[in-house]
């Protein structure tokens, strides 16, 4: 298999003939993520001539039903970049399959219908379903023979939650390896294909003056922040069970984390990639029941004002339960025992209804260990920071301090900025960009096992802790930043939040 993360970067780049099979696909993933993906990914002119589409759902569609569906939402999503000809090609690439997801004979209709037309013998199987189902669906394949490579490649793709935690993570995985190997399961995390979470590697691997910088020696702590204005968004069954940690921090933020602290690996290929992410999660220190206070912090939004509208507190939110503890908003502290981040606290944040959408990496510097300026109007130097933006802007920006004009000795903080810019026309998304490695066949933003269990293994007794203190959860008002309270977890008192660039 191609490998690397370079491997679909180029503008030519052309994704390897295939079908691409969604379960699932009049939900609401398939309709708002994945067909407007594939649609923009045949507008750039990336997937091969030959490939298909095939919806498999229960509903008693036709292929021309499930075509005329899609172009309404199409037209709906895209407004302006939708283009007739580019359109009426890719509706030409649609199937659709009923079935039920559970029923076996549904499935060898499946498989008949892909080998009768003749079309590739290479098969994505993309699981837009409840988390419920997946390992339902893998053994159904299996069953039918539809996982076996013997005329050509077979991918599953599984969308997070990988598992509710650490034990039902690795029962997931058993059942997933029944039939398929780990070279054909893609775990997808969509935020590990923004271009900024790439630009990371670059950034670090690339710049022989910073890297060296990058350690115990020069950096006082580090930030991990994604916020949201938005609320539950009418997903509180799934929300409700989830909360913050594990919908957020266990999966995007911890492999954040991951590429801001791995040690270089020894080339860009998957699986030298992932072991270096690995080693970073093994490294991390574990939280013992006792210091789950020291180290964790959860909360959740009252009503308030969000971005100058009043919007409801998160009990009063459609489908929760008026006595829910579930966090909306975490925090974590964590250290990695390395010789490169030895002492350094990583913090990590994420909230629902806070003043507005963003994420972004902090990295604070540590103070000149000496006093030139004790005795002129700069005695107190603020830090030098290194911001990397994620959304919603990619930025890269260094804050020095330079002497402000005039005649008296007073410093200002510039920025240096190196904020990528890219037009929207020639810009592919996350899915997108995710969805051609997965026709590639390139793993190295997607999950390994591992790096989901050492995940879980770092969150897990926090979880645990939590599920045991149902009486009381602290709030925030919408429209707020957090609780004061979050503040508990730093090391030092001139530690803060960094809330923007």
């Amino acid at each position: 298999m191609p490998g690397g993360i370079a491997s679909s970067g180029g503008p030519s780049g052309l994704a390897h003939p295939c079908a691409f099979v969604i379960f699932g696909a009049t939900g609401n993933l398939a309709v708002n993520k994945l067909l407007p993906a594939l649609y923009n990914l045949d507008r750039h002119g990336r997937l091969a001539a030959s490939m298909t589409i095939v919806g498999f759902g229960r509903r008693a569609w036709s292929d021309a039903d499930w075509r005329e569906d899609v172009a309404a939402s199409l037209r709906e999503q895209l407004k302006t970049t939708i283009q007739d000809d580019v359109l009426g090609r890719f509706l030409g690439r649609l199937r659709f399959v009923e079935g039920d997801l559970q029923a076996a004979e549904d499935y060898q209709r499946l498989r008949a219908r892909l080998l009768e037309e003749g079309g590739s013998t290479n098969l994505i199987f993309y699981l837009a379903i409840a988390p419920d189902l997946y390992s339902v669906v893998s053994e159904r394949l299996g069953e039918s023979g539809l996982h076996e490579e013997s005329a050509g490649w077979r991918r599953l793709v599984v969308e997070k939650p990988f598992g509710y935690d650490l034990e039902s993570a690795r029962m997931l995985d058993a059942r997933l390896h029944r039939f398929f190997t780990e070279k054909q399961i893609f775990r997808i995390d969509h935020y590990l294909g923004k271009s900024t979470i790439q630009n990371i590697l670059v950034f670090r691997f690339a710049n022989l003056f910073l890297e060296p910088l990058l350690n115990r020696n020069y950096i006082d702590h580090v930030q991990i922040t994604h916020s949201e204005d938005k609320g539950i968004a009418r997903r509180a069954g799934y929300y409700d069970q989830a909360g913050a940690l594990r919908d957020m921090i266990q999966s995007h933020l911890l492999q954040m984390l991951t590429l801001v602290a791995m040690e270089p690996p020894a080339c860009l290929e998957a699986e030298a990639l992932r072991d270096e992410k690995v080693k970073v999660l093994r490294s991390i220190r574990p939280i013992p029941p006792r210091a789950v206070h020291a180290h964790a912090f959860r909360a959740q939004y009252t009503r308030g004002m969000v971005r100058g509208k009043p919007v409801p507190g998160y009990l009063e939110e459609e489908g929760v339960s008026p006595h829910s503890t579930t966090e909306t908003y975490a925090a974590l502290k964590l250290y990695i025992d390395n010789w490169r981040w030895r002492g350094v606290p990583f913090y990590i944040r994420t909230g629902k209804r806070l003043p507005e959408g963003s994420s972004m990496v902090s990295i604070r510097f540590r103070h000149p260990p000496q006093q030139l300026f004790r005795e002129t109007p700069i005695e107190q130097l603020k830090p030098n920071w290194l911001l990397l933006g994620i959304q919603p802007c990619d930025s890269l920006r260094l804050e020095v301090q330079t002497k402000r004009e005039g005649l008296e000795l007073r410093a200002t903080t510039t920025q240096l900025d190196a904020t990528y810019c890219e037009s929207e026309a020639a810009r592919l998304g996350a899915y997108e960009a995710l969805l051609l490695d997965v026709m590639n066949g390139d793993q190295s933003l997607f999950l390994r096992y591992d790096e989901v269990e050492w995940a879980w293994r770092v969150v897990d007794p926090v979880l645990k802790v939590w599920a045991q203190e149902r009486d009381f959860i602290h709030t925030y008002p919408a429209g707020s930043w957090g609780p004061e309270e979050s503040s508990r977890l730093f090391d030092q008192d001139d530690h803060v939040w960094r809330n923007a660039l």
